[in-house]
């Protein structure tokens, strides 16, 4: 078995393009820096130091994983409601009786993201 490292440079992409990744899709849902914050577990200063490209995810970080979580969740979300950001907006601050709250409220804590991306997933694919 051949095990490959990956070099610094790679490692930075990965981080560079999940950190734009999560910010444009933040964006499309209209979720504040604050609130990004902490749906991945970071300062809001840390925010708009990524915003201006001055700080980048860190691959295996939990940050990152938070963030590569809540990508899935905006993926789902955005094929449920066919790219329609209006929709997704107000999906999100809407309550759910299936949740038990608006979902931007239940993606505050790690549980929750987990919760809604499942919810989603099972929305957007069911058997």
């Amino acid at each position: 078995m051949t095990i490959h490292k990956l070099n610094s440079a790679a490692v930075s992409d990965r981080g560079t393009v999940l950190t734009k990744a999560l910010l444009s899709a933040s964006t499309r849902l209209g979720l504040t820096g604050a609130r990004l914050a902490e749906v991945i577990g970071v300062s809001g200063p840390t925010v708009s130091r990524m915003a201006k490209g001055a700080w980048v995810l860190e691959d295996g970080s939990k940050p990152f994983e938070l963030a590569a979580l809540f990508l899935r969740l905006f993926r789902s979300l955005d094929a449920i409601t066919g790219g329609d950001e209006a929709v997704a907006r107000a999906w999100l601050v809407a309550d759910n009786r299936a949740l038990g709250m608006a979902p931007v409220q239940a993606i505050r804590n790690v549980e929750g993201l987990v919760r809604v991306t499942q919810y989603l997933d099972a929305r957007r694919a069911p058997l």
